[in-house]
Parts: C-alpha cells; sequence; structure tokens
C-alpha cells in the first residue's frame, strides 16, 4: 500500500483521499474509502541515541560476548538521523561458543527476573532497517523468547531466519499478527555465528520499532 503523508498545516478536514488523524493526513493512491487503513501504533526500540523515545537496552550479550563491539552513536551514514547502531562481530570465539548475539531488554540485563516487560498488544509487526559495511552478511534477529519467573508471553520467540545484508540501508520487518505480545521484555535480538561469518562482520542498524 502506498500512502502519501500530508501535513494538516496544509489540508484540514476530509479531503478527497484523505483521513484525518492526529495531526496528520494520510492519502492513499488507488485505494477506495472501504480499504483505507491508518495505523498509529508505534513503540520504538531505536531512533536515535539521545531519544527519550527508545525502549529496550541491548544488555543481554551472549554466546561469545568478548567478540562484540556495539556502538550505539555511530554517526557513520545513519539511515535517518544524526545517529545509528553499529555492532561490529570478530569471530574470534572468545569464550568458546563460535556464536553471539544482543537481546535488547528493559530493564537493562533483565533475564526474565524483574518485573519489567512493556504491553505491546497494539503491534502487529516489527520494523527496521539494517545494512552491512560489505554486503553477504547473514545475521538473525528475533522478538521474545526470554524465560525466567517474569518471562515473554512471547514464546518461543519470532525470527526473521537467518538473512543476508547488503551494503545498503534496507527495511526488513518481523510478522507479529496474532501473537501474544501482553509482556515483552526481550524487544529485539541480533544473532550470528561463525558459521555464518568465518571472518567475522560489521552491520548497521537503525529506527528499530514496533507498529
Amino acid at each position: 500500500m502506498k500512502k502519501i503523508l500530508v501535513s494538516t498545516l496544509l489540508l484540514l478536514g476530509l479531503i478527497f483521499g484523505g483521513v484525518v488523524l492526529g495531526e496528520e493526513v494520510f492519502a492513499q493512491e488507488g485505494w477506495s474509502e472501504e480499504e483505507w487503513e491508518v495505523s498509529t501504533y508505534e513503540f520504538p526500540v531505536y531512533t536515535e541515541i539521545s531519544s527519550s523515545n527508545n525502549h529496550f537496552v541491548p544488555s543481554g550479550w551472549m554466546g561469545d560476548y568478548g567478540d562484540i563491539v556495539i556502538n550505539e552513536s555511530c554517526s557513520e551514514n545513519p539511515h535517518r538521523g544524526e545517529s545509528c547502531i553499529k555492532i561490529i562481530y570478530t569471530a574470534k570465539a572468545t569464550q568458546g561458543n563460535r556464536w553471539a548475539g544482543i537481546y535488547w531488554q528493559n530493564p537493562a540485563n533483565n533475564w526474565g527476573m524483574i518485573n519489567g516487560g512493556f504491553d505491546l498488544s497494539g503491534a502487529t509487526k516489527l520494523t527496521f532497517w539494517a545494512k552491512g559495511a560489505k554486503g553477504g552478511e547473514r545475521v538473525e534477529f528475533k522478538v521474545g523468547g526470554i524465560s525466567g519467573k517474569y518471562s515473554d508471553s512471547l514464546q518461543p520467540p519470532v525470527s526473521t531466519g537467518i538473512i543476508v545484508l547488503t551494503n545498503e540501508w534496507t527495511p526488513y520487518n518481523i510478522d507479529l499478527e496474532g501473537k501474544d505480545l501482553s509482556y515483552i521484555s526481550g524487544g529485539f535480538c541480533w544473532v550470528t555465528s561463525m558459521r555464518d561469518n568465518p571472518e567475522g562482520c560489521e552491520i548497521y542498524l537503525d529506527d528499530i520499532k514496533f507498529e
């Protein structure tokens, strides 16, 4: 579906293909009134390093955590704004596991032992932008799956499966339609391995949010 965003400073009320919603008007080309869809749900995981609207913390380092370097304020050509997330995986098997990953948790370091999950029942997907430094990087992303006294309601985690990145910013999404999102403390997860990236890899992430 193609949407054109028009400011309500220019348009007031309903104008032909537009639907007024708060401070924005969405006009959709080629769709009848019955086919209009307006989505207002947005729960950011990461937008800008300085944003007060960010939720979840990349604190859940797993596997060969010594092989991971993360920069949440990377200014190297972000998808949007002034910053993005840069992750370097060295594939040295520092802890002998031959894989590594990070969970974005709430609160930090919460492996299901703290009551800190969010009710994200209004969301139907998680969207994000990603790219590799060279292209060809093989990685996986997930939502939910943290277990413990306060387990995520989403069990097992929903995954993208292994995806191959390009060196250009590309949008991805994890379909959460019909899933139980009533309690989520593991909002986002990245995983990779020596098998998939024997020489290591460098990836970039931006604009991660539930919609």
